[in-house]
């Protein structure tokens, strides 16, 4: 299967092509459900576009925990069969749809109470593995066990020892959710979608009481286009009521936003070869391995403020502390932190006030002729809910069209990834790169590294670090820019690297040199490149800024106070 560039060239080529002749389907959203629903159409033989008004993944989808997971606490709630669905779909990606990407990850649980809890979350981990062995996929992944609070300790030796009298260690699986969803993208395009970025849907079409096409405005080029399609799917997430009400609908369900934040603090900090899992009063906790680095997360409160940037407050990085803190023989401090991010989940209202309570479950309307809605969910489903909307277009379709197939359709850059990691000791002495590099770009890029290191062999000036985020080369800016869909300085250093939440700095000390990398294949002259600078900066520091707020309110204030997009 031939690779899809993402680049300025094919952008335009694809919005161009969008307008030129009715679609079958057109999707709105380019996060992982949008994204997902896109390859799903594409692979039945369906015309397909997908337009996104920020950059990929930009919203909720770059900023979860970037965990694949079942649902572990969803069998509490004896929600048997979201965690059947979610365990199936965890093999999936494991072993055949993206094993480039998504990796297993082991969990210790701490025990805090002898006999009972052991029985009783023993008994939890265990129904855990026994469907997931069930299923055709998820095998690979080691059974569960009981430890002593010794060997807990062994594990995970930055555990106060009177924080446990045990534990249990189980396993999940984990990815880049942004860079997922920039394969997912490129794959879809590689069958054949047409697919944009900056491209913002500012009005529906209508022919009487049927929705006919979008009026998508060019956010770039500040054009504006007129695509028309037999049947629309609208996967935008937390905005799902706002895009519903340009067509005058609310819709038959409402979406509510709860906000979940993450701290991001070097891996020397907590001295562990696991993750943990640690239950608070709400929900629960995770610290997740992260490459040279911990993810800690997350809270979920009630968000109804801008959605395109939540804010994470100084209460919200306190809470997260103290949590982790309770179990930690050496407490973290905010000194500690080298990032912060917020995302926004999805969630559709129900009885409940508590965001927590509110169901992560997915639902597929059809709220008028033309127009199919898809919200909810979560990321590891991301395609049960794509087969379902399109599903649901397929009614409105006056043709034949073949069922969903994607369940055996690998993303780009898996095919050939298990060969090339075997080999990426010869890989390594090829190039001059140092094994450890080799093995950095396989995770990321699967066999579409060879492309990264063809840029490599063209300009051995890119084979080099970034000065002040040296776990990326030099060449992973380029190819973000050239061959994934990069527009901005924000979409490298954020989203195709994680440099912006990786480093003290928050990327503002290699943005010039990523800059000048991005500058050649976008057409920036030294103005623009200043530009670009200056509007990743007053974005750090508007995010720093809300950190040192005391609650959402002032944090949002804080964060708007820099600019959502880099003037032209």
């Amino acid at each position: 299967m031939r690779t899809a560039t993402l680049g300025p060239a094919e952008r335009a080529e694809s919005l161009a092509a969008m307008a030129e002749r009715e679609l079958d389907l057109l999707v709105v959203g380019g996060g992982v459900v949008g994204a997902g629903t896109a390859l799903d159409a594409v692979t039945r033989g369906l015309s397909t576009g997908l337009v996104e008004a920020r950059d990929w993944a930009s919203g909720t989808s770059s900023r979860s925990s970037k965990l694949i997971h079942g649902g572990l606490r969803y069998l509490e709630m004896l929600d048997f069969g979201l965690v059947r669905e979610a365990l199936k779909e965890r093999g999936l990606l494991l072993e055949r749809l993206a094993p480039h990407l998504v990796k297993p990850v082991p969990f210790l649980y701490p025990l805090q109470y002898k006999g009972w809890e052991r029985l009783y979350a023993g008994c939890g981990v265990m129904l855990y593995d026994v469907m997931s062995m069930a299923r055709t996929h998820g095998r690979g992944l080691p059974m569960h066990r009981h430890l002593s609070r010794r060997n807990a300790l062994r594990i995970a030796p930055a555990l106060k020892k009177e924080a446990l009298v045990g534990g249990l260690q189980y396993y999940d699986a984990q990815m880049d959710d942004a860079r997922y969803v920039a394969n997912l993208v490129r794959t879809a395009a590689a069958y054949g979608a047409k697919v944009a970025n900056r491209a913002r849907v500012t009005a529906f079409l209508r022919e009487g009481e049927r929705v006919v096409g979008a009026r998508v405005q060019d956010v770039e080029g500040g054009g504006e286009y007129e695509i028309r399609a037999k049947q629309i799917v609208n996967a935008t997430g937390v905005w799902t009521d706002d895009t519903q009400s340009m067509v005058g609908e609310r819709g038959q369900f409402h979406v509510r936003a709860s906000k979940g934040i993450h701290l991001v603090v070097p891996k020397d900090r907590i001295h562990s070869s696991s993750g943990l899992i640690l239950r608070t009063e709400k929900s629960v906790l995770f610290v997740i391995p992260w490459g040279r680095h911990w993810i800690v997360g997350t809270t979920d409160t009630d968000w109804d403020l801008d959605k395109a940037h939540p804010a994470a407050s100084s209460a919200d990085i306190d809470y997260l502390l103290e949590h982790v803190n309770s179990v930690l023989a050496v407490p973290l401090t905010r000194d500690d932190v080298e990032g912060v991010y917020a995302g926004l989940r999805p969630l559709l209202a129900g009885e409940s006030d508590a965001t927590s309570k509110l169901s992560r479950e997915h639902t597929v309307a059809h709220p008028v002729p033309g127009l199919v809605v898809v919200a909810g969910g979560k990321y590891t489903t991301y395609r049960v809910m794509a087969k379902d909307a399109v599903d649901a277009a397929v009614h409105g379709l006056d043709m034949r069209v073949a069922e969903c197939v994607t369940e055996e359709i690998p993303l780009v850059g898996a095919e050939g990834y298990r060969a090339m990691w075997n080999a990426r000791a010869r890989i390594a002495a090829r190039t001059g790169l140092h094994v450890v590099r080799v093995e950095h770009l396989l995770n990321r890029y699967g066999s579409l590294a060879e492309e990264v290191l063809e840029l490599i062999t063209a300009n051995p000036a890119l084979g080099e670090p970034l000065a002040s985020g040296d776990d990326y080369l030099r060449a992973e800016i380029v190819y973000a820019a050239s061959h994934e869909g990069a527009r901005h300085l924000d979409d490298a250093l954020t989203r195709r690297t994680r440099i912006s939440i990786e480093t003290f700095d928050r990327g503002t000390r290699c943005a010039r040199e990523a800059a000048e990398l991005m500058a050649p294949v976008l057409g920036w002259d030294k103005d623009h490149i200043e530009r670009e600078v200056e509007h990743y900066q007053k974005r750090v520091e508007a995010e720093r800024e809300s950190q040192r707020q005391p609650d959402d309110l002032t944090a949002d204030a804080a964060r708007l106070g820099a600019p959502d997009i880099v003037p032209l």
